[in-house]
């Protein structure tokens, strides 16, 4: 049976994640902000710690990843808490400091995740100590991702692959990228697959490193692979192209990614909320939870609409890790999590830009970067548009052709 509430054995790490975010995080944020592209030098004191936590299985930042064929049955052991939901209540306090500088972790990439979730034992025992990137977007294909056009053409004992990746998160900082591309473009969906392209490989260049408005800490790099020759060792999961079963083996990814960017929405929202309360509270306005809303300041009453809505943001996303962690097909846990934390963030932090008034809007809190880093957390990963589509063919059973 599911219980929300924070497990006690993830007290410590928990504890450990506040305490890096408060100590490190918070107080070079604004510094990475203004220095756009520069590397955080101060991160790299944190590797070895979260290497160890995720591979104790404890979870530390983004590297953690769904894995359904997992020997252990949840049926018969009895609930579980473990890598999944642990990953994301460290994501939550980790950018509850900073999310553009939880971005920036060595090893700690989306394209980690990707590995952890869909890579054989082998590629998993190989891949271990690198640090990935996702690509997914391309030019002309933004948020359906079954529409990609780069190719991997088989040759020998490696594929080739051409085409151009956008708005790839630590694509030139990481050590490899997981590459979406598609094996014969006929065959639709069911044809993509997710390879590792290690930098250094011939054929891959990063192009240019784009200027951001939030999250600057983290590089965001457009990849270019033109006859790019990889091992064909380095894609992930099974190499048979499976009409039945679709690109069921890349998507599985976002089971697991799609939490944690609700975490990191999460975690961003509350450090809004924590600091327009203490702003709040300087000015003289009481929050009273003993009182309802419309018998308080107008301030006051809007500050509790927002708590309420970060508090359901909160729960749907703890339940799409937990069902991860306990087996469970969680695709429409995990998509609800993202649309409903992207949408709250977003929400979230430009009022609470508005109540601090002034203050809100100056370098002198925290609170307008906070506005400019939640924009994305609504976007990559999927956008709030497909998400809600996502939620629908779930609910209403219908299948990507009859519900586009």
């Amino acid at each position: 049976m599911i219980n929300l509430e924070t497990p006690k054995k993830a007290g410590a790490l928990v504890n450990q994640a506040y305490q890096a975010a408060a100590e490190v995080f918070r107080p070079i944020s604004r510094k990475y902000d203004r220095a756009e592209h520069t590397y955080p030098a101060e991160l790299d004191m944190f590797a070895a710690l979260l290497d160890g936590l995720n591979s104790s299985g404890e979870g530390g930042a983004g590297a953690s990843g769904v894995r359904r064929d997992d020997k252990s049955d949840a049926a018969s052991s009895g609930t579980r808490n473990g890598a999944n939901l642990s990953t994301v209540l460290g994501t939550i306090e980790m950018c509850w400091g900073d999310v553009g500088l939880l971005l920036s972790m060595p090893r700690q990439g989306l394209g980690n995740a990707a590995i952890a979730s869909v890579a054989n034992d082998e590629q998993l025992e190989r891949f271990a100590s690198i640090w990935a990137a996702m690509a997914i977007t391309e030019p002309g294909c933004g948020s359906d991702s079954a529409a990609i056009t780069t190719t991997a053409r088989k040759d020998g004992d490696h594929y080739v692959l051409n085409g151009e990746k956008i708005f790839v998160t630590a694509g030139q900082r990481a050590d490899a990228v997981v590459v979406w591309a598609t094996l014969d473009k006929s065959k639709g969906r069911a044809a993509i697959k997710s390879f590792v392209v290690e930098k250094g490989t011939p054929g891959f260049e990063v192009v240019r490193v784009e200027h951001k408005l939030g999250i600057r800490a983290s590089d965001t790099a457009v990849l270019r692979f033109e006859d790019c020759r990889v091992p064909k060792e380095n894609l992930l999961g099974n190499p048979e192209i499976d009409t039945k079963s679709g690109f069921a083996g890349v998507m599985q990814t976002f089971d697991n990614t799609r939490p944690l960017v609700a975490a990191m929405a999460i975690g961003v929202a509350r450090a809004a909320l924590e600091e327009t309360a203490r702003i709040l509270a300087e000015a003289g306005v009481t929050v009273d939870y003993d009182k309802p809303a419309n018998s308080q300041h107008a301030a006051a009453a809007a500050y509790l609409e927002l708590e309420a809505d970060y508090e359901s943001a909160y729960l749907l996303t703890m339940e799409s890790a937990w069902m991860a962690d306990n087996r469970k097909p969680n695709s429409l846990q995990a998509s609800m999590a993202k649309a409903k934390a992207g949408r709250s963030v977003v929400d979230i932090t430009l009022r609470c830009v508005e109540l601090a008034g002034a203050v809100g809007f100056t370098e002198e809190s925290l609170l307008e970067k906070w506005s400019r880093d939640a924009k994305i957390l609504d976007i990559f990963e999927g956008t709030q548009q497909i998400q809600q589509l996502i939620v629908a063919r779930k609910v209403l059973g219908k299948t990507s052709a009859e519900l586009k």
